[in-house]
């Protein structure tokens, strides 16, 4: 396997801190994961070495591809919700991160605040990866991008569409590695919930770098010959008493057949980072339809988050 000397021991928190070239390299090496797990190949990589998996926040994909990616290569990892220890209760978050840092090889954190892993990495002296925070959700938009590439190759210069609420963190993170990639990424939703200025500050100068076309619009007709429509759902975890208000504010951003025929193209995918409310941010026929690739870019998780291990932990 070939080894980039830039990432042992560093921690991904957002993208922010990655080069373009880096995060090339990540989708290269993710794709090589792949192939070795479809052709059967049983490696060793972890032997050895422990990941402590916090978690604030329930999780499907996060908590299995983190599990079975770093089991699979003989690693050691240990799920610890906040009803197994003093996460920030009794105990500080910094003496949490020392304490953790002394045992384990590397530390993964799902939860509320972005301040929370930004401390973990700062005070354990291990990788740490953000599976989730309020504000970000990294290796999501990884396992994004390499799923837009199987379908369409190189995804610089291709054309994502988020549909709905563009402040979550799903919205947020694909803004700032679309920036760094050349990808051209317009966020539709309504007003009320763009996407903050001083993320799409942040982001200026990436995309003027890379030739990306950042875009945050109310006009639904803007995905008008996209490669991809994403959507997520309408209430992230934590804002279930603002479901019903949500719901009717976005209503008219619902993917369904209707929309992915407005990009005017029938190759067009549809993406989502699950799990979905079919009928609610999308229909049925869609998720479930011949366009969508949900699931695809759900394996992709594990694939990703593989590579990402792999390249900070060897």
């Amino acid at each position: 396997m070939n080894t980039h000397t830039g990432f042992q021991g560093r921690s991904l928190l957002t993208w922010q801190d990655y080069t373009p070239e880096e995060i090339r390299y990540l989708l290269d090496l993710s794709k090589q994961v792949k192939t070795e797990a479809k052709q059967g190949a049983v490696q060793q990589r972890f032997l050895g070495k422990t990941l402590a998996l916090l978690f604030e926040k329930r999780s499907t994909r996060t908590r299995c591809a983190f599990e079975t990616a770093f089991g699979e290569e003989g690693g050691h990892p240990v799920f610890l919700s906040t009803q197994d220890i003093q996460l920030g209760v009794k105990e500080s978050i910094e003496d949490t991160a020392r304490v953790l840092g002394r045992m384990f090889s590397a530390i993964q954190f799902r939860g509320f605040k972005q301040a929370t892993v930004e401390a973990l990495a700062t005070y354990s002296g291990v990788p740490v990866y953000n599976g989730l925070t309020d504000e970000f959700h990294p290796t999501q938009v990884l396992a994004d991008i390499m799923t837009l590439e199987e379908s369409f190759g190189n995804a610089k210069g291709r054309k994502l569409c988020f549909v709905g609420d563009g402040r979550n963190n799903v919205a947020r993170s694909l803004m700032l590695i679309c920036s760094k990639l050349g990808v051209h990424f317009t966020v539709i939703t309504p007003p009320s919930l763009n996407p903050d200025l001083k993320l799409k500050e942040t982001c200026k100068p990436f995309a003027a770098a890379s030739g990306a076309n950042i875009r945050v619009t109310a006009d639904i007709a803007e995905v008008s010959g996209a490669d991809a429509i994403y959507t997520d759902v309408w209430a992230s975890m934590g804002e279930e008493a603002q479901k019903d208000a949500r719901a009717r504010l976005l209503a008219p951003y619902q993917v369904n057949q209707a929309l992915m025929t407005r990009t005017g193209r029938k190759d067009s995918i549809f993406l989502h980072c699950l799990p979905a409310i079919k009928g609610e941010e999308v229909s049925a026929d869609v998720i479930d339809g011949p366009q969508s690739r949900a699931w695809d870019e759900a394996e992709n998780r594990k694939h990703t988050i593989k590579a990402i291990m792999l390249a900070t932990l060897r």
